[in-house]
């Protein structure tokens, strides 16, 4: 979580309810390595199906500018891969995902191009894909 905000309503009601939730600030204190631990250990909890959710504007726009609510300090595109494959392993428990709020036209170029943000979410969506795919079962060699 970062961004602006004038009051905590959103956050503490979130929390209150047992949900964790990493700062940006605490994030980079923690560095990468730790935040996929933390992720892990959310995550690990039981034997429920995880979905996994990621929303393109927790990169910082640098990388990702085309997304409704641009905000500056977010994880770089290194990072964010590297988070995400940081949870292999999760199979078979991850039952889906999504890349949400990739919006094309307000990427830098748009309409003319740039695309810099669809690439950062077709990235995204491919390391996802590649998680999702270890969490099904083999095909039997005759199939």
């Amino acid at each position: 979580i970062r961004g602006s905000q004038n009051h905590t309503g959103g956050w503490d009601w979130a929390e209150e309810r047992g949900f964790t939730v990493l700062y940006m600030e605490r994030c980079v204190e923690m560095g990468i390595a730790q935040v996929i631990e933390t992720a892990r250990e959310v995550v690990g909890r039981g034997d429920t199906p995880v979905y996994l959710s990621f929303d393109i504007d927790a990169l910082d726009p640098v990388y990702a500018p085309g997304t409704g609510t641009p905000e500056c300090g977010g994880f770089t595109t290194r990072e964010a891969m590297q988070l995400l494959r940081g949870l292999r392993g999760l199979a078979p428990r991850l039952c889906g995902a999504d890349v949400v709020a990739v919006a094309p036209p307000f990427d830098v170029g748009a309409p003319a191009g740039g695309g810099l943000t669809s690439l950062a979410g077709a990235t995204i969506a491919y390391e996802i894909l590649c998680l999702l795919s270890e969490s099904r079962a083999p095909l039997p060699r005759n199939a």
